[in-house]
């Protein structure tokens, strides 16, 4: 299995350009554990002066944040001709967002769930460590065998 340090066309992103690639996307995943199992969730998120915020109700996201654990959150993305990729990894902290100003401030920031239901808490992740790839997305003839016809 060939890795980002053997292949020439992937690159490493700094921290700046993490931000940037996060900031152009609003789709995720976060990752967490319950009990002994890792679980991942899509959600969607906002960027907010050095931290991500996403909405979630009650259940195993919330207890997560509850518990103290640090959770991973990775979005994903490519330029509009689907030639280059890129992929950021954010783990961290992630607390309850309690003050009202900053609830008020986010709320214009549109961050609104998709799933129906209950989702009142916002969710602040601090990133503790950041880190992201960009790569050329190599053709299926390179990765997936011919089809025999």
């Amino acid at each position: 299995m060939e890795n980002s340090e053997s292949r020439p066309d992937t690159e490493e992103l700094s921290v700046h350009e993490c931000w940037k690639y996060l900031r152009s996307s609003s789709v995720g995943r976060v990752a967490v554990v319950s009990g002994d199992d890792p679980e991942i969730f899509p959600i969607n998120y906002v960027p907010d002066e050095g931290t991500v915020i996403f909405r979630t109700g009650p259940g195993t996201k919330l207890d997560a944040v509850l518990a103290g654990q640090t959770i991973a959150l990775e979005a994903d993305g490519f330029n509009t001709y689907g030639t280059i990729a890129w992929s950021v990894i954010v783990k961290g902290h992630a607390e309850i967002v309690s003050v009202d100003e900053e609830l008020q401030a986010l709320a214009a920031m549109e961050l609104s769930p998709w799933e129906p239901g209950a989702k009142d808490h916002l969710i602040r992740v601090t990133p503790a460590q950041m880190s992201g790839r960009r790569f050329v997305i190599s053709p299926p003839s390179r990765w997936w065998p011919p089809r025999d016809s």
